[in-house]
């Protein structure tokens, strides 16, 4: 016969930010205890409101299986401490319970040890208190005299396995069958039988247990709200996460944004709803944001929720007289007298203030829209300004604002509207789901900013470390790289860090100028960021380990012809040739340190086969024995590669390379290394994996 587990974790209110993630570590925790234990079970349900966990587990057996275990000891003969050690680790007094066995380096004792299974609720007083205990919150605390520490006081706890209380004790509780509803619509205390009973108790007690129901609710409930009033609800899944963590009874209000606010920028009365309040901003139907409001409570009134809106109304109200305030005098002052001040703030105290930084992107800027061909001297005017809305009043109390509200203050002062979408967009992309700038200047400035900060940081050797990055440099690094590619832009990479670096040198307390080191960082980022696409880091690699083209577009393009060359026949031998050959030269060079080779001499050459990979080999173009930075000079490269192959394979099976005579052998030799290096002129195909 198989069970049922409930459990139920009683608290005060949980953040919102820490409920799922709590929730799936009590089911991962307890499901891998009782998997360890040989405890089977069939699935598991996870509940969590702002103030309960709760854990189903369905199809539990009434008994642990048997445990069979064997244990190696000393070998038979071995001194008397080392059996006695051995017995007692195995939980024996006797030798009469250990086998012999011949492991073929000899006799050795083995202690086999056989577990009877035990009452599943029995474990359970075990198994539980062990799991909860590992239960990792980001922040938890002690209260009153108790040892426990949780996220929040820990009021009672329900233990039920087929309809019988687990009395298990975590901390200063003991489970019981009991627990209640709704703080304020159902708080008196009730009793459950089960996990459906449970779930059915809660529910007509004002609690929606599932969060992903609740969640449902809410985005519903809101989204039919501001359809009665022919508005539309504005998409927010991080805020309907949170509000569903702050509610066990989503209860939706509509509130009402008086009209003196509604010239205030979108984006700060969006801001204030939504990170101040955790109200969901309301469309009209043509896209303008609406005067009204939507806000997730947690209580029934018996008013229909008039004080509550009321209430809400108030203090949103106040919070926008602060940002109109804030807005209208802000505008007096035009964002280029606002420079001075920005000497005043400190961007790194080895990289100088934010006014220093200002004019090294600046001058950044305008080398990179010059190398773009786009509009440098407005460029270098975004740039210039760009950090200036540092210091107005808005950004002041909003600081999630700065670059937007730039922009409405460039437009304010008859900035060239370039200028302005410049100023706003040159933070982005700040994440993977961030939108990149197409915009010529945009789109410099952006890149100007992120390469001044990596340059930075790593003149004054501040880089990533593990999985420590304090300064944001690997998310700097993937907004230039998506800025270059999603733009395809063809930027020498190696040259702007040149520049950056030595405005750096110059104007900082910096003293490194690590340019490869920073080429290479990009390298590796690169390498995270195609394989998220499902491009072949080890192509990377091979392609910019010849270091000389660092123009990622172009990398990228070599990098899909090189994928496409290993794909045909003609390219995956000649790779699989590549690597024998390469094997071979490198296994006399380290037998035979003193081994010279250089090139063939064709006064050696015995055999048709040599003649005809010595043949083969010319016809492949001379230019690309420097550098080969050219796309179309790539891919011809390699369409000449793939001639090698039947010349390679013939050498390869009638020309014996050890040839007696040690001169043969080393030109033979020399023409396998002469074979790997015509390949690796283009690529280092052994870092090529598969």
């Amino acid at each position: 016969m198989l069970g049922e587990l409930l459990l139920e974790l009683h608290s005060e209110e949980i953040p919102a930010r820490m409920q799922q993630r709590a929730a799936e570590d009590l089911q991962r925790l307890v499901s891998d205890s009782f998997k360890k234990a040989g405890l089977h079970f069939d699935k598991t349900e996870a509940y969590v409101t702002p103030r309960r966990l709760a854990l189903v587990v369905r199809g539990l057996p009434r008994m642990q299986e048997a445990v069979r275990e064997e244990k190696k000891g000393p070998r038979v003969g071995s001194p008397d401490a080392a059996i006695q050690g051995f017995l007692r680790g195995a939980g024996l007094s006797s030798l009469d319970s250990c086998e012999k066995r011949d492991t073929g380096k000899g006799e050795f004792w083995f202690a086999v040890v056989e577990k009877p299974g035990e009452a599943t609720k029995d474990a359970l007083l075990r198994l539980l208190p062990e799991a909860l205990a590992q239960l990792p919150w980001p922040k938890s605390m002690r209260w009153a005299d108790q040892s426990l520490r949780w996220v929040r006081p820990l009021h009672s706890m329900i233990c039920l396995f087929e309809g019988e209380t687990v009395p298990f004790v975590f901390g200063h509780l003991t489970a019981g069958d009991s627990t209640c509803g709704h703080r304020f619509q159902a708080p008196a205390r009730f009793a459950v039988r089960d996990a459906n009973d449970y779930l059915r108790r809660l529910r007509a007690a004002y609690v929606e247990p599932d969060f992903a129901t609740r969640r449902a609710a809410v985005l519903k409930d809101a989204a039919f709200a501001a359809a009665s009033e022919q508005l539309v609800l504005v998409e927010d899944p991080g805020l309907a996460d949170e509000v569903t963590g702050l509610v066990e009874q989503p209860v939706v209000l509509l509130g009402r944004i008086p009209l003196q606010f509604m010239d205030v920028p979108r984006e700060v009365l969006t801001t204030t709803m939504r990170s101040h309040q955790k109200y969901f901003a309301l469309n009209t139907k043509d896209g303008a944001l609406a005067p009204r409001f939507v806000i997730v409570a947690n209580t029934l009134t018996d008013d229909g929720g008039k004080q509550v809106v009321a209430g809400n109304e108030r203090v949103l109200n106040a919070r926008l007289s602060d940002a109109k305030f804030f807005w209208d005098q802000d505008r007096k002052q035009t964002l280029e007298s606002r420079l001075p001040a920005l000497k005043d703030i400190v961007f790194h105290a080895k990289l100088g203030t934010v006014a220093q930084k200002a004019e090294r992107v600046e001058r950044l800027a305008y080398e990179i829209a010059t190398a773009l061909h786009a509009d440098a001297k407005m460029a270098r005017r975004a740039a210039k300004l760009a950090k200036a809305d540092l210091v107005s009043g808005l950004v002041g109390e909003f600081p999630e604002l700065q670059g937007i509200m730039g922009r409405y203050y460039a437009l304010n002062d008859g900035e060239a509207p370039e200028v302005a979408d410049a100023i706003a967009q040159h933070y982005a992309p700040q994440g993977p789901n961030d939108r990149c700038p197409t915009a010529d200047v945009s789109v410099t400035v952006a890149l100007a900013d992120k390469i001044d900060t990596l340059a930075g940081f790593f003149a004054i050797d501040e880089k990533p470390t593990g999985s420590k990055d304090p300064f944001a440099l690997r998310r700097a690094a993937l907004g230039v790289i998506r800025l270059i590619l999603e733009n395809k832009l063809a930027l020498p990479l190696r040259a702007l860090f040149r520049s950056a670096l030595s405005l750096q040198i110059q104007q900082a307390d910096a003293k490194r100028n690590p340019t490869e080191e920073l080429l290479q960082f990009f390298v590796d980022r690169l390498k995270v960021h195609l394989r998220e696409q499902g491009v072949r880091h080890d192509l990377v690699a091979a392609v910019f380990a010849r270091g000389d083209d660092d123009d990622l577009v172009r990398v990228l393009a070599k990098v899909d012809a090189l994928r496409g060359f290993l794909t045909e026949g003609e390219g995956a031998n000649l790779l699989v040739a590549y690597r024998r050959a390469n094997n071979i030269v490198r296994a006399e060079l380290k037998k035979t340190p003193e081994l010279k080779l250089g090139d063939v001499d064709g006064r050696l050459i015995a055999q048709d086969e040599e003649r005809a990979l010595v043949t083969a080999l010319g016809d492949l173009p001379g230019a690309v024995s420097g550098k080969t930075q050219d796309e179309a000079d790539f891919r011809h490269y390699l369409a000449t590669l793939a001639r090698l192959r039947a010349p390679v394979d013939a050498f390869f099976e009638h020309v014996t390379v050890n040839a007696d005579d040690t001169a043969v052998r080393r030109n033979r030799l020399s023409l396998l290394s002469a074979v790997v290096g015509s390949m690796d002129r283009i690529a280092d195909f052994s870092q090529i994996e598969g």
